[in-house]
């Protein structure tokens, strides 16, 4: 069985190019599920057995998940990455599982984030200026992340995978590679660009082509927790709300671009989601906008 899920791993990391984040979620997955299989039937889980697991073993082991504290999202989750691992199963060794098509997931509550306010974006850069005034090249660096993220949509993983030579010449067009090893093509605007090379011209250190653009204090590669921290600060030191993120930037970005008349397909695009459907999410933050402005302004709308 070790070998089976060793094997799954490696296929979801070089074939389907998952990234390390989510192929080590998936090993957790599929472990939990196993360890739960044998507590439930009081025998080691072998290869030749899993073709007879009953839809009773897999709702009470969702059921145990939800005991467990995990949220329907995250249920839905590891419900995924079983039936990942079992159609791998009748892929690679022609065993099949009849009764896990029949579970279906928790149903999830889709929410819609909430886009920042513009001028808190430009509030941002004052905040910076203010915490970091000791350290300009770290106050250059902390607003070009976020006139990156907010500027380009881009995810934090995105920005922080940007290297040096991805910015010379300052290209009107960005290649950015998401999730699954998928590029994209993304327009940068002026300002930007200026943010950008503000920085690159006070960092210290990681001048090289190939070094990642974003350095931490010691010179390192700036890591995802990080960027977090940086959007922390501005939070509290600018007494924003808590749904203030790095993903809050690119969701800014989005509901800017819609409510100036992107078309979805762009949007898609520009986003880099796999799925048209994460896109439409966007028109319905814009039409709560438009309801709210709606009921606040319409003559009628108190009748």
């Amino acid at each position: 069985m070790q070998n089976a899920v060793a094997e799954f791993l490696e296929y979801l990391g070089q074939t389907k190019h998952y990234s390390e984040h989510t192929v080590t979620a998936y090993e957790r997955d599929i472990t939990d599920f196993l360890k739960f299989y044998e507590n439930y039937t009081s025998t080691p889980p072998l290869l030749q057995d899993m073709g007879r697991i009953d839809t009773i073993c897999f709702r009470s082991f969702l059921a145990d998940c939800q005991r467990n504290g995990l949220t329907h999202k995250s249920t839905a989750r590891t419900l995924s990455a079983v039936r990942g691992f079992f159609k791998f199963l009748t892929k690679k060794y022609g065993i099949k599982n009849e009764s896990i098509g029949l579970i279906s997931a928790p149903k999830v509550i889709k929410k819609l984030s909430k886009a920042i306010d513009a001028i808190d974006v430009e509030h941002m850069r004052g905040a910076i200026a203010d915490i970091d005034a000791d350290e300009p090249w770290i106050a250059a660096r902390d607003w070009a992340l976020v006139v990156l993220l907010f500027g380009c949509g881009l995810r934090i993983s995105e920005a922080l995978g940007l290297k040096n030579c991805d910015t010379y010449g300052h290209p009107d067009i960005l290649r950015i590679t998401g999730k699954g090893n998928k590029e994209r093509l993304v327009p940068v605007l002026p300002i930007v660009w200026d943010a950008i090379e503000k920085y690159m011209n006070l960092r210290p250190f990681g001048n090289d082509a190939n070094d990642e653009l974003f350095r931490s204090v010691r010179g390192l590669p700036m890591s995802a927790r990080m960027a977090e921290k940086v959007v922390e600060k501005l939070r509290h030191w600018l007494q924003l709300p808590d749904y203030v993120t790095p993903h809050a930037l690119r969701h800014t970005f989005a509901t800017a671009l819609l409510a100036g008349g992107a078309d979805l397909r762009s949007l898609q695009e520009l986003l880099g989601h796999a799925s048209l459907s994460t896109t439409q999410l966007y028109t319905k933050v814009n039409m709560a906008e438009i309801s709210n402005i709606y009921a606040h302004a319409h003559p009628r709308a108190k009748d």
